[in-house]
């Protein structure tokens, strides 16, 4: 690798450091303004996080359905695409999971499997209209998206209500045991946290995403429609095909985090009153990690824990909600709007190109 490359590489890695440290520096001007103390604040959030088995097993646990939901939304940004639906499909692949779960009776190592492929379908297909609807009828995917998260909301309720839910309760029965993807062993060893094969399958879905992007085909195929559509229909791809292979594809992804926290978590579906919001963090995620499979891991797992551990900001330095979510907002502003960042780093770049260089 020459020195130019080398400093590019460099650069790619400073400036989300730098913007990551500049959005938890404005965090804390945030709370000293609001007569907080924000080393207390962090050291709180870090000892929620790190201070024992059990928490840093739930901590895991809330990161794994935000790399599902990353990869959904930076899968569709590769391709030229606006994803702000994983929010609904992630939604769709729960309940068909819960429905797989409950209706049918199926030995283990064919149960669960089935259930997570049901809900990876389910989120697909949500998708997928999002995209038949963009290619065959030219309407905005980020109209689509939006609509069809509060459908899903709506819909899964019904199916709820219809089929799940016994007369007078507000949850659906619980799943049967052989299709559960918890792993007892390991939650028993992380204080009985509540952790499952889907953080596995998250990584697994992270490689698929960089395999199936940069080394096949239909990778480029999908990457090229959303770069030129123009040029690639004149080079022989067929587009529409590819802008819904590309919602099917990120649907995918945020219906298979859905499944896996129904199965591995819950266990059940409870009627829901409000979006679980794994779906709209995803978005963040995906800007924290520049739309790439590495990128989202240590995106989900930062939001992860500045999510988790904002409980303890509240209780260890009654920091309140609000002012919380001003640091996690600033740390997505700072590394979203990296223009920024570059134009403060920029006389340090400089210099260091040209002493490379010389």
């Amino acid at each position: 690798m020459n020195r130019l490359a080398q400093i590019f590489v460099k650069e790619s890695i400073l400036v989300p450091v730098v913007a990551i440290i500049l959005g938890l520096v404005t965090g804390a001007v945030a709370m000293l303004a609001g007569g907080f103390d924000p080393l207390l604040a962090y050291q709180s959030l870090l000892k929620k996080v790190f201070g024992d088995l059990y928490n840093f097993g739930e901590t895991i646990r809330q990161i794994t359905p935000l790399i599902f939901t990353g990869l959904s939304v930076a899968f569709a940004f590769r391709t030229g695409l606006f994803n702000i639906g994983a929010e609904g499909q992630f939604i769709m692949g729960m309940v068909a999971s819960v429905y797989v779960g409950v209706m049918v009776d199926l030995p283990f190592y064919l149960h669960a499997p089935l259930a997570l492929i049901a809900g990876a379908l389910a989120g697909g297909l949500w998708g997928a209209i999002a995209g038949w609807l963009k290619a065959f009828r030219g309407v905005h995917e980020v109209i689509t998206t939006i609509m069809l998260n509060w459908t899903a909301l709506y819909f899964c309720n019904y199916i709820l209500n219809t089929f799940l839910v016994p007369k007078g309760q507000q949850r659906s029965e619980e799943i049967k045991e052989t299709a559960y993807i918890s792993v007892q062993w390991l939650s028993e060893m992380f204080g009985n946290a509540r952790l499952h094969w889907g953080t596995l399958l998250a990584l697994v879905a992270a490689v698929v995403f960089y395999v199936l992007l940069w080394k096949t085909k239909t990778g480029f195929e999908l990457r090229a429609v959303g770069f030129n559509p123009h040029a690639s229909e004149y080079a022989g791809m067929n587009v529409n095909r590819n802008v819904i292979n590309a919602m099917l594809i990120g649907g995918l992804f945020a219906g298979l985090g859905g499944a896996c926290e129904v199965l591995g978590v819950f266990h059940y579906q409870a009627i829901l009153s409000a979006m679980p919001g794994y779906g709209f963090d995803g978005i963040a995620v995906a800007l924290i990690g520049g739309n790439t499979a590495i990128g989202v891991i240590l995106g989900a797992i930062l939001f992860g824990v500045l999510t988790y551990g904002a409980a303890g900001m509240n209780f260890g330095a009654g920091v309140p909600v609000e002012l919380i979510r001003v640091v996690i907002a600033s740390v997505i502003f700072f590394v979203a709007a990296h223009g920024i960042v570059k134009y403060i780093l920029k006389p340090l770049l400089s210099r260091k190109k040209e002493k490379e260089v010389l």
